[in-house]
């Protein structure tokens, strides 16, 4: 039994949203010590544009992937990791002085997506829309939730679709000589459940 709850403890457990051929997106219920190089490889991808800070650490994956407030989803191509995104309950970063003046804090109505990064040879296929629609689409499904936010460079907001307010902005944003926006989107109103009780177990894009 014990030997059993190391094994639990080392795998992953997760379950298929979306799939295209040898494309996958999975929804992470447990992230396993087994995937933490390959996650933490793959944030690395995030330090050029983001900072040393965002990239992944053990520490950071157990803290925030196995919390039941984050939303995190992986993307597999012919089954390895080679992106995610994760969303995190804004209450969960009350260390940065930055989440505590949004207007939404304590609210419990806002996801910070934390960190969101395809592998750069897999860029331009189309899989990072997928990967991000998916969890925008699960975001909105997701009781009590109707904001999302996030800090991207200065002006790649302007990009997205939907109901997108810049909330302010961040020079020199963690010691990257970058100017960042803080933008939240809003999800709008839930949908009506009446016929639908949850969202699909998986589908095929």
């Amino acid at each position: 039994m014990e030997q059993l709850s190391l094994d639990i403890e080392h795998r992953s457990k997760s379950r298929i949203i979306a799939s295209s051929g040898v494309f996958q997106v999975e929804l992470l219920q447990h992230v396993g010590e087994d995937d933490y190089p390959q996650l933490i490889r793959i944030s690395e991808h995030l330090s050029d544009e983001y900072g040393e800070k965002a990239v992944l650490s053990k520490a950071t994956i157990h803290k925030y992937f196995n919390k039941p407030s984050s939303l995190p989803f992986i993307a597999r191509y012919r089954g390895e990791i080679i992106g995610f995104i994760i969303g995190v309950a804004i209450e969960d970063l009350s260390s940065e002085p930055w989440a505590r003046l949004d207007e939404n804090f304590g609210e419990g109505n806002t996801l910070y997506t934390y960190a969101f990064v395809i592998m750069d040879k897999y860029l331009g296929n189309g899989y990072a829309k997928i990967l991000k629609r998916v969890y925008l689409s699960w975001a909105k499904k997701r009781d009590g939730i109707r904001f999302i936010t996030g800090h991207v460079k200065l002006g790649k907001s302007s990009k997205f679709t939907g109901d997108i307010k810049i909330i302010n902005r961040v020079d020199n944003w963690q010691g990257t000589g970058f100017t960042f926006e803080y933008y939240s989107r809003d999800l709008g109103p839930k949908p009506d459940f009446t016929q639908i009780q949850n969202p699909p177990l998986a589908k095929t894009i």
